[in-house]
């Protein structure tokens, strides 16, 4: 009987304790999932469209860029492996970020000693928190203006990276139109909500995520003539390791200036802001995981999640720096597991048996040369899908980070900094502002009832 099978009711999944991280292996430790890992399988396609950037960027050839993204793919197995019960990803919101802040600097060596710097600062950072058990404070810290300024243009730039000039949607303006539409349909609309509820098909169709609508777009975009149809090639995905590590790292390039260190700690600082939100969401998801199902106790511990996301960071830096960034969380594909996991313990075992599935089908998936060639042609439609959905969320969750007028008047200028301008302009601008509007109140700020009117008006309405 494996250690899984022996687990009581009530108790945390069995594991094998390292210091601040509990060691899972699967099939020893938990049940292995094969809805999750099929489901993985198919969603790697969101994985890949993170090459476009990497080409994009950095003038990456493919097969060094799929390299990075199947070594990426590997370090996202760490989350569960350690403790730590989410579907891990990007971070998707400070993408925009990261891209206006390694463009300002020329293309080749120095563009890509920038995005090591920074992604090196950024796991240093989150390791730090982390193990000093600090996080929650240093963004509490922080003036909800500020972090209110910050999580809006971070969507804002999203969406302004999609619809600039020569950008994705004039390449694929009908496409995006249509998966647009259908995907913010699927995932924000209250009729479609209210479908969900009455029919299991419709159910089962929103617990797909994106997947749907990527599929529909490899249709569709050859059908309006924006893309080629897939040539499906047979056989086993090729990487470039050795590319990659002689052209794209530290191995071939050495390290960045200390200047570039320097230069890199307000987009770190930002790219931060935005990231603990994610942390926020995964313990609040695992929190109403916990209360449905009795059967297993849920160990979420946001220090050890930073000790995983920061290592992972710090450790592609070195060994193959990505554009996307290791986040904490997927949130679309972790509320789909968790849903899953809230049928019950015939359904999924352990939340452990379902995120490390999930991930372990991701890995597999990207292996596959026939899902890779599949998808190849609209993996640019694949990002702008992705982010303008996170444009969305973040503009929506910046707002609420406001406390009142003048804390939305304040992020306003922030956002718009931001995207225009970049993280250290909009850190300072944003500073200077919360600092003559609030003066000895900086921290603190001040609150209306600028929400609170508005929910009365609904209710007494």
């Amino acid at each position: 009987m494996t250690a899984w099978q022996q687990r009581r009711d009530g108790d945390e999944s069995p594991y094998i304790p390292l210091g601040p991280f509990k060691l899972r292996l699967p099939f020893i430790h938990y049940r292995f999932e094969l809805p999750d890992y099929l489901q993985g399988l198919l969603m790697c396609a969101v994985d890949l469209a993170a090459i476009p950037l990497m080409v994009e960027l950095l003038g990456m050839p493919f097969e060094a860029a799929i390299a990075i993204v199947m070594l990426n793919g590997l370090f996202y197995l760490l989350h569960h492996l350690l403790g730590d019960p989410v579907i891990p990803g990007w971070i998707t919101p400070a993408i925009p970020l990261l891209i206006a802040y390694v463009e300002t600097f020329a293309p080749g060596s120095d563009r890509i000693h920038a995005l090591i710097a920074f992604q090196m600062m950024l796991g240093i950072f989150a390791l730090t928190l982390g193990r000093t058990r600090l996080a929650a404070k240093v963004v509490h810290m922080i003036p909800a203006a500020i972090k209110s300024g910050i999580i809006m243009g971070a969507g804002i730039a999203a969406i302004a990276i999609v619809f600039k000039e020569g950008g994705r949607f004039d390449q694929y303006p009908i496409t995006i139109s249509i998966a647009v539409g259908i995907a913010f349909y699927l995932i924000f609309s209250k009729h479609f909500a209210t479908l969900r509820q009455r029919s299991r098909g419709w159910a089962n169709l929103a617990k797909l995520g994106i997947f749907p609508i990527i599929a529909l777009a490899v249709i569709v975009a050859p059908l309006a003539g924006e893309a080629p149809w897939p040539d499906i090639t047979w056989g086993f995905t090729q990487p470039n390791f050795a590319l990659m590590f002689s052209d794209y790292t530290v191995f071939g390039l050495g390290l960045p200036p200390l200047a570039m260190f320097v230069t890199a700690l307000p987009t770190v600082l930002a790219a931060y802001i935005v990231l603990f939100g994610d942390v926020l969401q995964s313990k609040a998801i695992l929190a109403e995981a916990d209360a449905v199902r009795q059967d297993e106790k849920i160990d979420y511990d946001p220090n050890r999640a930073h000790m995983i996301f920061g290592g992972r960071n710090f450790l592609m830096s070195i060994l193959g720096p990505d554009v996307v960034m290791c986040g904490p969380l997927w949130a679309a594909m972790h509320v789909v597991i968790v849903e899953r996991y809230k049928q019950g313990k015939a359904s999924m075992n352990s939340i452990f048996g379902g995120s490390g599935s999930f991930r372990w089908g991701t890995n597999t998936g990207l292996l596959l040369l026939p899902i890779v060639s599949l998808v190849q042609p609209i993996l640019g439609i694949a990002l702008a899908l992705t982010l303008l959905i996170q444009g969305f969320v973040s503009v929506r969750i910046g707002v609420m980070e406001a406390r009142s007028q003048r804390d939305l008047g304040i992020a306003g200028v922030i956002a718009a900094i931001l995207t225009i301008k970049g993280a250290t302009w909009a850190f300072a601008a944003g500073i200077l502002l919360t600092a003559l509007i609030y003066g000895r109140n900086f921290f603190k700020g001040d609150v209306d009832t600028t929400f609170t009117k508005d929910q009365n008006e609904v209710s007494n309405g």
